[in-house]
């Protein structure tokens, strides 16, 4: 293995809102505001592994998934035990289902409050 240049510390996501969508994955990953700028455009999440920051973008375009002119250009997958309940438990706090599911059982595709495809899953490595 080579030395590595650096350690990843943080997952930055484009939207418009940088408040909605830090109190959105607050919510879903248990997650606690770590720092942000005075005028709130980004927002840093902290709890276990690197953080999530949310940077406002004035003249953002949500992805498009699976189609479209706006292509996903990343996406979450977060463990969980049942993926029914924590889709439940998702959509509550602001996601909605994407209309295509590829594999339902193993990985429910959800959007985030800006439109971020993210996955959630009881899939684990053996």
């Amino acid at each position: 293995m080579t030395k590595p240049v650096g350690n990843l510390v943080s997952i930055s996501l484009d939207c418009p809102d940088a408040d909605l969508l830090a109190s959105f994955y607050a919510g879903l990953l248990g997650l606690k505001e770590a720092f942000a700028t005075p005028d709130r455009g980004v927002i840093a999440l902290a709890g276990a592994g690197p953080m999530l920051t949310l940077m406002r973008v004035d003249a953002y375009v949500p992805p498009s998934w699976p189609e479209g002119p706006q292509h996903q250009q990343m996406h979450l997958d977060v463990a969980v035990q049942d993926v029914e309940s924590a889709t439940e438990a998702a959509v509550a706090l602001g996601a909605t289902q994407a209309a295509n599911q590829p594999a339902p059982q193993q990985w429910r595709v959800l959007l985030d409050p800006a439109g971020h495809p993210f996955c959630l899953t009881a899939v684990r490595p053996e």
